[in-house]
């Protein structure tokens, strides 16, 4: 009878398994809280960008029928057409301004699970 031998591979080292930088940002370590300054940088320029500009064009109508007071002249039903803008067009402006920043801050927080997921 024939004694049977078990033949296996060399030995090798356990590799460590790789902490998720999810842990790192629970945890408050100094490179979760690099992650997290980063998004919150990302997300405040965004913020800004969206503000400023909508900030400027509503800011610029007045400015427009102060510069050329012709334009102020003209009237729809009755009501002067810088109240038509201010008070009626202004509102899809806002509308969109917040679709923008929505799809954005969106965009940033996948890029960022992203980044994260890869570590």
């Amino acid at each position: 009878m024939v004694e049977r031998e078990v033949v296996t591979g060399p030995r090798r080292p356990r590799r460590q398994a790789r902490r998720p930088a999810t842990s790192d940002i629970d945890e408050q370590t100094r490179l979760g809280d690099v992650y997290l300054r980063g998004l919150m940088r990302t997300q405040l320029r965004l913020g800004l960008a969206v503000s400023l500009s909508t900030l400027g064009l509503l800011a610029a109508l007045p400015v427009v029928f102060a510069l050329a007071p012709g334009t102020a002249t003209p009237t729809i039903a009755g009501i002067p057409v810088p109240w038509w803008l201010l008070g009626v067009a202004a509102y899809p402006l806002l509308a969109g301004a917040a679709w923008v920043y929505v799809r954005q801050s969106e965009r940033v927080e996948r890029e960022f699970t992203d980044l994260v997921d890869r570590r």
